[in-house]
């Protein structure tokens, strides 16, 4: 494996970067979806069993929209520490905040042992489990960013970019385990506490790891020429305020198609289609398998043919499957709703494979971990905490999926406009200043 010699007289193997820029991202977007999964599957009933059975899962999926809410809050402080004192330590500190609130949720106690206690209980570690994710995304991704070789951003900063389909899979895997191994009395009494229990020993292990990599090269040039900010956030808005935004708005998209998939289809297919849930499982994470091969081979052709024709793909791709993936999952038949969420995640990966380095190149190095942090989670709240909550309103007010789908092709051409103007970014050097130049898009 070949290696890099950062500006200090050491080399730092790629594997060990790769390893631990995925490691983390996988650990912590598998706490972040066994709560969506169980959100879809049992929340309602534990800790809003006064509410009916739509008005639990609601309230079920607008505590999962709280850690969407917290992303940004978390991008934010973390993104000012990494952005003034470095990246490795604001890496390990995001793990330890996130594991710390998904091992709370799983020791959590339910509605009919503290009453209205447990939701809010749940709520606060739901903000928790938000603020962690917020700062892990960015921390990894210019971690892999930032050590790599200029042409080859892309295939690098896919490797945390896989992290989410292998956290999805392990998370689904687990809840499909304990479906198979208890009957439902048990698993809703303390089996659903076990994923959330198990993140203690995937933590250590991220822990050990990112303990052992050494500050980014570029992070450290930057520090060399006195390139730091007193206050990162402040210095992003203004002086590159309409990246910020296009690129928020711009991946909107990512969001919505990921959580359409994996958790709205979860509950619609269970509750509305009465549909088996294990089968619902396995098609989500045959779907997630899919990502997860696909996301490496678009971020690789994102170097070659640039990012923004990547992700200008991925807007066209969902707006154009959109009607078409519901009618396939309305059949009920698991070939066809595998297939139907297959090629969502691809339209998926399009977006999300380029973005790992589209992201960090839009940004300078002394707000980069902000600029790319805050973009990515605000978007978040729109396109993972709004959506689940929304199209399940869509679904009880119309008794349609059709409203679902139109919301998707909305989002799909609000992402494709404001990628056409963002830059393009493949080519440039880290190590340049975007804010020095006028802050559009190239359209």
């Amino acid at each position: 494996m070949s290696t890099i010699a950062p500006p200090a007289d050491r080399t730092v193997s790629t594997t060990r970067i790769a390893v631990a820029s995925f490691i983390g991202t996988a650990i912590e977007f598998y706490d972040f979806y066994i709560y969506g999964t169980a959100a879809a599957l049992v929340l309602g009933k534990l800790f809003f069993p006064t509410f009916s059975a739509l008005a639990g899962t609601l309230a079920a999926f607008a505590t999962f929209g709280v850690g969407f809410v917290a992303r940004p809050i978390g991008a934010v402080i973390f993104g000012h520490f990494g952005d003034r004192t470095g990246r490795k330590a604001m890496l390990v500190t995001s793990l330890l905040v996130m594991g710390t609130g998904t091992v709370a949720i799983g020791l959590l106690p339910t509605y009919g042992t503290v009453g209205i206690a447990a939701p809010v209980l749940l709520v606060l570690c739901r903000f928790l489990q938000g603020v962690g994710l917020g700062g892990e995304w960015g921390g990894a991704v210019l971690l892999a960013t930032e050590y790599a070789p200029r042409g080859k951003r892309g295939l690098w900063s896919s490797f945390p970019q896989m992290g989410p389909a292998i956290g999805f899979i392990v998370a689904g895997g687990s809840f499909l385990l304990l479906g198979r191994v208890m009957d439902d009395a048990a698993f809703e009494s303390w089996g659903w506490r076990i994923p959330f229990l198990a993140s203690a020993a995937l933590v250590v292990v991220g822990y050990y790891i990112r303990m052992r990599i050494a500050e980014t090269p570029v992070f450290r040039e930057a520090m060399d020429r006195n390139e730091r900010t007193k206050a990162p956030i402040v210095d992003v808005v203004r002086r590159q305020g309409a990246t910020l935004a296009l690129s928020t708005c711009a991946f909107i998209l990512a969001h919505t198609l990921f959580y359409t998939i994996t958790t709205f289809a979860l509950s619609y297919g269970t509750t509305v289609l009465d549909l088996d849930k294990d089968m619902l499982l396995l098609c989500a994470m045959a779907a997630a398998l899919v990502l997860g091969l696909a996301t490496p081979v678009l971020a690789v052709l994102s170097d070659r043919i640039g990012r923004r024709t990547v992700c200008l793909s991925a807007g066209i791709l969902a707006a154009l499957w959109a009607y078409p993936m519901f009618a396939l999952i309305n059949t009920g038949e698991p070939l066809l709703i595998g297939l139907a969420m297959a090629i969502g995640m691809l339209a998926f990966a399009a977006l999300y494979g380029p973005m790992g380095a589209f992201l960090p190149e839009m940004f300078a190095t002394r707000y980069r971990y902000t600029g790319a942090s805050v973009a990515y989670n605000a978007s978040g709240i729109v396109g993972g905490g709004v959506t689940p909550v929304l199209a399940t309103q869509l679904v009880a007010s119309t008794d349609s999926s059709v409203p679902v789908s139109g919301y998707i092709v909305v989002i799909a051409l609000i992402s494709a406009v404001c990628v056409w103007f963002l830059k393009e970014t493949h080519t440039t050097d880290l190590g340049y200043d975007p804010a020095a130049a006028p802050d559009h898009g190239q359209g």
